[in-house]
């Protein structure tokens, strides 16, 4: 069953100033998971720049974990932490658990 996931990153403080050098690299893995649907949308907080938000929607959470292990920055140590939450969604047109 096709579940929503939120994928938070916690950024490093010179997240902003290093995330150039890498950012090519991990928008193409994002747009990637984006073509197939597993990627729904994804960006990184504003007001402080401390953290990033990415929303899947797959059958099996692995896929994000893949993900994580291929992203560039968190490769390259511009992700401090990362967590995995599902997400049951209820309301709205994508809600994948209809109330």
């Amino acid at each position: 069953m096709l579940t929503h996931y939120l994928l938070f990153y916690t950024v490093t403080d010179d997240y902003v100033e290093r995330r150039a050098a890498f950012r090519e690299q991990h928008l193409d893995l994002a747009r990637s998971y984006a073509r197939d649907g597993r990627l729904v949308l994804g960006g990184a907080l504003r007001d402080p720049v401390d953290q990033a938000v990415l929303l899947f929607l797959v059958d099996d959470p692995a896929l994000i974990n893949e993900f994580v292990r291929n992203d560039p920055y968190v490769i390259h140590g511009l992700v401090s932490h990362w967590t995995i939450r599902p997400w049951t969604t209820v309301v709205g047109e994508h809600a994948s658990h209809v109330v």
